[in-house]
């Protein structure tokens, strides 16, 4: 059970690879399953600008094969991760990713009206309902994208971005664990919603779902932080859904 060893163990254990990890899998299963079906080109076809971006190198240097290389690394890292997790002591239990799945909800649900409120509060103007760039696409564009935009975002802007801005400011400012965090949160948000106005499909910039967004980016940078990357990605990813329902 979920609450059998206490809060503080499940807190530690959904952090661990075994859990985060296994949990983002669907996601990405999800997301490239349905990008394949929707439009049948790796390349050419509508995906998520995360996803673009981090395999721009790979393509630029091998094509359709680098595409190949750039997943076997990513399968190959989070397998890595996975493994050397159970090999250091720990099952899997079925009742903590239903445990990070309702996490998960409760937090896509309360981030919209949680960013709304601080955006009005910072802007004195409510933003409009849909925050996302889905450009006019069909309903599942929309769901591949959102699905996407949780793994791949998340990927990008949290686990390089943020960790590294906090590595930087660890060892090269010589800054604390919360300093570090905070800083790295903050920069993170910026740059995450700064990717939105960017590439052909971005949004033309505003200033409030500028700030929508970054106050989104740095609720999901504490997320990362607090509660790790499966909760993150998936509270992301169900957060656009919803609001690519609501277009």
């Amino acid at each position: 059970m979920v609450g059998g060893a206490g809060r503080e163990s499940y807190v530690r254990a959904t952090r661990a690879p075994r859990y985060s990890v296994l949990f983002a899998l669907p996601l990405l299963l999800a997301y490239e399953g349905l990008a394949f079906l929707l439009g049948g080109d790796a390349i050419e076809g509508v995906r998520n600008g995360a996803d673009v971006l981090l395999k721009s190198a790979f393509v630029v240097l091998g094509g359709r094969r680098g595409l190949l290389v750039f997943s076997a690394l990513l399968v190959g890292a989070g397998g890595w991760l996975v493994a050397r997790d159970l090999r250091r002591g720990g099952g899997v239990r079925g009742a903590v990713f239903a445990g990070m799945l309702a996490e998960s909800v409760a937090y896509a649900v309360a981030l919209g009206f949680v960013a709304s409120r601080a955006t009005a509060k910072l802007l004195e103007a409510l933003p409009g309902l849909a925050q996302g760039a889905f450009g006019g696409f069909d309903l599942p564009t929309r769901l591949m994208v959102s699905l996407g935009a949780g793994l791949y975002e998340e990927l990008l802007f949290r686990v390089l971005l943020v960790s590294a801005l906090a590595a930087v400011a660890r060892r090269g400012l010589n800054w604390g664990t919360a300093a570090s965090g905070g800083l790295a949160a903050v920069l993170g948000a910026l740059v995450f919603s700064a990717f939105h106005y960017v590439g052909p499909y971005g949004d033309a910039w505003q200033v409030t779902s500028f700030t929508y967004r970054a106050i989104a980016g740095l609720i999901f940078s504490g997320l990362y932080l607090l509660r790790g990357f499966g909760i993150t990605t998936w509270t992301h990813a169900l957060y656009d859904v919803l609001v690519s329902l609501a277009e």
